[in-house]
């Protein structure tokens, strides 16, 4: 079965004036990325912006890339906080939001939920006897080797989990204590999964 990618546009119009007033509150040095439907208005912002900032990075984001970003902030086009909250998390760095006419910054409030659930996670492991490893089958994402390397080096009994579609509400189903993680690394938003690269035996 052949899968087609048709990715959607935004429709939003970009309104220079605003932009180079909101740009004021930025720092010189940005990286900039978005979401697959705002890359055109994400390129009408990089150009309206590489007048007054450097712009050190322009990418997509996806749910589970982790871009190298050298940069005193990050400005992320497109609508929610979910992309925005891991790279702040993961970058230590400022990160604004852009969307529509308006510029958000994460919070250290925002951080404050994820870091609780990662330590939750962390400490869930520790104390779990059987656990389950999530092995995703997507191209991109499939950690199969390291996944099962890690299960060897384990003390737990564990359980592998081969799947497309990972969804998290099903876990209960199975009467685990823990769940390890080797596919999108977002899946760690759940305080129920830790990443493996957060566990020293995954190395």
């Amino acid at each position: 079965m052949k899968i087609l990618f048709m990715p959607s546009k935004s429709k939003a119009k970009v309104n220079s004036g605003k932009i180079l007033e909101l740009s004021k509150k930025l720092p010189k040095s940005i990286a900039i990325v978005y979401s697959i439907q705002f890359k055109d208005i994400a390129l009408e912002v990089k150009e309206i912006l590489s007048k007054t900032h450097k712009i050190t990075l322009f990418s997509q984001i996806l749910g589970c890339s982790k871009p190298k970003i050298n940069a005193e902030a990050i400005l992320l086009i497109g609508s929610g906080k979910f992309h925005a909250i891991s790279l702040a998390y993961e970058t230590n760095l400022p990160v604004f939001i852009l969307h529509k006419d308006s510029l958000e910054q994460i919070s250290d409030s925002d951080l404050e939920e994820i870091k609780k659930k990662n330590k939750s996670a962390y400490i869930r492991y520790l104390n779990s006897n059987k656990i389950g490893i999530i092995v995703s089958t997507k191209p991109g994402q499939n950690q199969l080797k390291k996944a099962m390397d890690f299960k060897k080096k384990t003390d737990k009994k564990s359980y592998l989990f081969l799947c497309n579609n990972i969804n998290s509400n099903e876990f209960q189903n199975f009467q685990l204590d823990s769940w390890v993680n080797t596919a999108c690394s977002r899946l760690d938003m759940d305080s129920a999964i830790i990443n493996i690269d957060k566990l020293n035996l995954g190395n």
